[in-house]
């Protein structure tokens, strides 16, 4: 039976780290900033763990 194959999607959006947990990014923060808050803004900057459930 062949492998399965990694959803392209998921690839794209999802990184490894070095202790074996998922890294995202978070949503919000790519286009219409003009009217979002610096405060809201910083804040999606940085990236989230992914937890079960």
């Amino acid at each position: 039976m062949p492998k399965m194959k990694t959803h392209s999607g998921a690839k794209k959006r999802f990184k490894l780290t070095g202790s074996g947990k998922l890294r995202r990014q978070q949503a919000n923060r790519r286009h219409y900033l003009e009217h979002k808050s610096s405060r809201l803004t910083r804040r999606l900057a940085g990236d989230k763990i992914v937890f079960k459930g």
